[in-house]
């Protein structure tokens, strides 16, 4: 169980290094880190958990559904190459933000769909991102996807970071996040690491 790295501690440590950080949520931390991975501009990924009232949660305590908490992914990026606009392009494109607290076969709420902002300017673009997804032609149901203020951040186990790039022959990885990734390429060919 890691420690928490609240708001103020993200901000501060992303303008030390000259980054940004975003934080989603789109269901299982191995698909949309999977994905990120692939995308240019990105200094690293972390998996974590957010949105819960359980301090130091763990990986056993989320999968109850009881604490909370949402499995999330750490974007930190370098705005020159990336914006946090394009960022959330990419997240409403890859993951089903219709399905409530599930994605495909993965139920609870830790699998919600989730932004958690850092400030103002986060907020407002991610509330116009999510109004320009809903009158876009992406998805026919209602989106319900949450928008949050950051409070803290948990980092996962060691185990599920880069988990699909240390796993690629696992099943979930071939039939789950794979998909994911070549969604992303397909639809952001210009995004991709070169």
């Amino acid at each position: 169980m890691g420690h928490g790295i609240t708001k103020a501690e993200l901000v501060q440590g992303n303008e030390e290094n000259q980054q940004e950080v975003a934080i989603v949520g789109g269901g299982c931390f191995w698909c949309v880190e999977a994905v990120y991975k692939e995308m240019k501009g990105i200094h690293s990924l972390v998996s974590g958990y957010c949105g819960g009232f359980v301090k130091n949660p763990g990986y056993k305590e989320i999968c109850t559904g009881r604490t909370g908490h949402a499995e999330v992914l750490k974007i930190s990026y370098d705005p020159l190459l990336v914006s946090y606009q394009q960022i959330l392009e990419v997240f409403w494109v890859v993951h089903d933000p219709t399905t409530l607290n599930r994605q495909g076969n993965d139920i609870g709420t830790q699998y919600r769909s989730a932004i958690y902002y850092l400030d103002d300017a986060q907020k407002e673009l991610a509330e116009k991102s999510k109004a320009a997804a809903e009158t876009s032609d992406l998805w026919s149901d209602p989106i319900v996807t949450e928008i949050t203020e950051l409070d803290i951040f948990y980092p996962a186990e060691d185990y599920h970071q880069d988990y699909f790039g240390k796993n690629p022959s696992d099943g979930y990885c071939l039939f789950v996040a794979k998909p994911k990734v070549e969604k992303f390429k397909a639809y952001f060919a210009a995004l991709v690491k070169a």
